[in-house]
């Protein structure tokens, strides 16, 4: 078998098995792989076609990267808590309150100075593991 058609084999396997990933990296060494068969159908040697396929595959593992990383998208966990009632367990004399939440306690605070205190309030929105809370028919 001539070593480019091993080039392109390897590569269509590639591509294959990122289409169940989605990743984008086994798509970028695919191409590489790809364009590593076509350096081969030229003719060129075994350490020119690794060289090619190689730096393709550095450069387009490297482009995936970037791409992926400046479209991430923020994580919508807190979409899942937002408008849960919470169970106050005590209010400080800051303000601020231990909740019961999830089977576990949680630090909590209001979410304007005004909102009135009560034993069931809702979550408003989540500041790192601190829920800020407003009255349940808010």
């Amino acid at each position: 078998m001539s070593g480019y058609i091993v080039w392109w084999i390897m590569a269509a396997v590639l591509v294959g098995v990122e289409l169940a990933t989605g990743t984008f990296y086994l798509l970028a060494v695919g191409a590489a792989f790809a364009i590593g068969g076509l350096v081969a159908w030229l003719g060129f040697e075994g350490w020119v076609q690794f060289g090619v396929a190689s730096l393709v595959s550095v450069a387009g593992v490297t482009a995936a990267h970037r791409w992926r990383k400046s479209h991430a998208e923020e994580p919508q966990m807190q979409a899942f808590d937002i408008g849960q009632i919470v169970k106050v367990i005590e209010w400080r004399e800051d303000g601020t309150a231990r909740v019961q939440y999830r089977g576990s306690y949680w630090d909590a605070e209001l979410a304007t100075p005004h909102t009135p205190k009560r034993e069931s309030m809702s979550i408003r929105e989540m500041r790192g593991s601190v829920l800020v809370l407003t009255a349940p028919n808010e």
